[in-house]
């Protein structure tokens, strides 16, 4: 194709430049023929007397030189012009691996707003709807040493988005080598919580506890004197609570949550105590980073009993504690106070405290002067000491505590916490042993006294599989107003606890718990100091059966028989061992 094209354009070209060539040689013939002719006519057209003139003239301007023509002939030789070639490539160009330096320049744009954005409120985390609610039951059984029975059942009911109820059972009893030395413990309690819609929250408790135990903390040779009916301490508890809040702060930024709460407590003694207490507190957001906290707690208790010469007790206590809280990504400010009214006294109790964050949320400076209250109530008194007579009267303890430490933690496991405390304590009940026989305890109080305290915590978690959590707490009493110890107080406590699973259906546990003796006063009126004591208890659970699992626990390892309170030595070495059993929607 491309010699076809090459070999007619030559062709053309010669054609062209042989007719240009004929053309140029006809007309330079016809030119010399004129040109011939013209000569040849001219001196005979033209007269003598012409030529003569012109000679003439010629002679008068110098001319001496005769006319000639001259004809001058040139070939022509044709030359064919040289023809670009046509290059054709298929290759494509290089790519260019170089890029391009842009330079942009943009000028600064100064932006301005007539509005700010509101701040960001969390809400509350709604159940995934996602994932199913699982309603599981389970059963645990075991039996031990020490005539042990034990018993632990629990059932979830609900569809898990609207409402939840929770119900536990429990009991378990035990009798030990000396004369009365036993005890059983029952309970059952129901939780619910309720979620009409998504703003509003019922949540409720229903629960009952009965414990017995009897007052074996004599010589055994003194086993004959006393009837079992006499050393019974029975102490049977009934109680309800409600309380209603929203998930989302209203139009207004107001959140609330108030709760009604009932308990009676009954004795074997034809003692009983009911208690009623209302507490409502509420939270207003004022602007950004400003909060307005405020509470109204009213609590009532009134106590009757055969020994008390009036017949009845009442406690009430009222107290009302507004504070105002800043706080931003660097600190947190609470600032307030709460006025009070404890049987009709009244005091004002310091709120305020502090805490600075020294490097991003890791690690959290604390400071604080606070006051707040410990309820005394036959209720109480009895769960920290079940030997202890009718009470005689009821003073509420008043605790003003000032404070520093720091929290924080190290790593994505690894927490801790400390704190050391400057306390004051008012009207703070302690316990002696009674002037008879020392089997009872009874109440005396402290109307004022000092102490020291040091408390820590260490934790180290990872995720559900293990966890080793540790804490202490040294309080040092001193300054006593109306005693010489602080009778019944542990100074000195450290406790501990261990879960780790092993493998997928082998789970540790372990426990342990130390103490310095407390501080006793016996029959004689005689001051004492009881031995530290160690408890350290461990025990293991695995699956033999999708839904069956067995566990055997070991208490106090040691066998130490150590005494919490003077004259009472508890159970040594016992060990227990059982199954427990899942059932419902779905397994373990």
């Amino acid at each position: 194709m491309k010699r076809t094209i090459l070999f007619i354009i030559l062709a053309c070209s010669i054609a062209g430049v042989q007719a240009q060539r004929n053309k140029r040689s006809t007309k330079s013939k016809t030119t010399q023929k004129q040109a011939a002719r013209k000569q040849t006519a001219k001196p005979s057209t033209q007269s003598a007397a012409a030529a003569k003139k012109e000679a003439a003239a010629k002679r008068e301007e110098g001319d001496t030189l005769s006319t000639k023509t001259v004809v001058i002939t040139s070939s022509f030789k044709p030359a064919l012009r040289n023809a670009a070639k046509v290059n054709f490539s298929a290759a494509s160009p290089l790519p260019d691996s170089v890029l391009p330096r842009l330079q942009y320049k943009v000028p600064s744009q100064n932006l301005f707003f007539s509005y700010e954005p509101a701040a960001l409120k969390p809400m509350a985390l709604s159940i995934d709807s996602t994932m199913p609610w699982e309603n599981n039951h389970y059963i645990k059984a075991g039996f031990g040493n020490y005539t042990t029975p034990y018993l632990q059942a629990g059932f979830a009911f609900g569809d898990g988005k609207k409402s939840v109820v929770n119900a536990h059972l429990r009991h378990t009893s035990s009798k030990g080598s000396l004369p009365f030395q036993q005890f059983s413990k029952t309970g059952a309690d129901v939780i619910g919580i309720f979620s009409p819609n998504d703003n509003i929250e019922w949540d409720g408790k229903v629960y009952f506890d009965n414990n017995v135990q009897y007052q074996y903390g004599f010589p055994e040779a003194d086993e004959t004197k006393f009837s079992k009916d006499s050393l019974r301490q029975r102490f049977t508890t009934i109680g309800l609570k409600a309380g209603l809040r929203n998930k989302r702060d209203n139009g207004f930024g107001v959140s609330y949550h108030p709760t009604l709460a009932f308990s009676q407590l009954t004795d074997n003694k034809k003692g009983s105590e009911t208690n009623f207490i209302v507490n409502a507190p509420f939270s207003k957001t004022l602007v950004d980073k400003f909060w307005f906290n405020v509470g109204v707690t009213a609590d009532i208790t009134r106590y009757k009993s055969d020994s008390l010469a009036d017949g009845a007790i009442n406690n009430n206590l009222f107290y009302v504690s507004p504070a105002l809280q800043y706080k931003n990504e660097h600190f947190k400010i609470n600032g307030g106070f709460t006025p009070s009214w404890d049987n009709g006294q009244f005091y004002m109790l310091p709120d305020i405290t502090a805490e600075l964050k020294v490097k991003d949320e890791r690690f959290l400076l604390q400071l604080g002067w606070t006051g707040s209250y410990n309820k005394t109530t036959y209720q109480s008194l009895s769960a920290f000491n079940p030997w202890l007579q009718q009470p005689k009267f009821l003073t509420n303890a008043r605790i003003y505590e000032q404070y520093a430490g720091f929290k924080g933690s190290a790593g994505s496991h690894f927490t801790y916490n400390a704190r050391a405390s400057f306390i004051k304590f008012k009207n703070q009940p302690l316990f002696v042993n009674d002037t008879l026989s020392g089997r009872s305890f009874e109440i005396v109080n402290e109307s004022d006294m000092t102490g020291i305290r040091l408390h820590g915590e260490l934790g180290y978690t990872v995720q559900e599989k293990f966890s080793l959590l540790a804490g202490a707490t040294f309080t040092k009493y001193s300054n006593l107003t109306d005693n010489d110890r602080a009778y019944g107080l542990l100074p000195f406590e450290i406790n501990g606890s261990l879960r780790w699973e092993i493998l997928k259906d082998v789970m540790l546990k372990s426990d342990i718990y130390f103490w310095d003796g407390a501080r006793y006063r016996n029959k004689q009126l005689q001051s004492g100091k009881l031995d530290a004591a160690v408890d350290l208890n461990t025990g293991i659970e695995f699956g033999v059966m999708p839904r069956l699992n067995v566990w055997v626990q070991f208490n106090n390892l040691l066998n130490n028989k150590y005494r919490r309170w003077n004259q009472y030595e508890v159970l040594g070495f016992n060990v227990l061992g059982g199954v427990v059993y899942s059932f419902g929607k779905s397994s373990r």
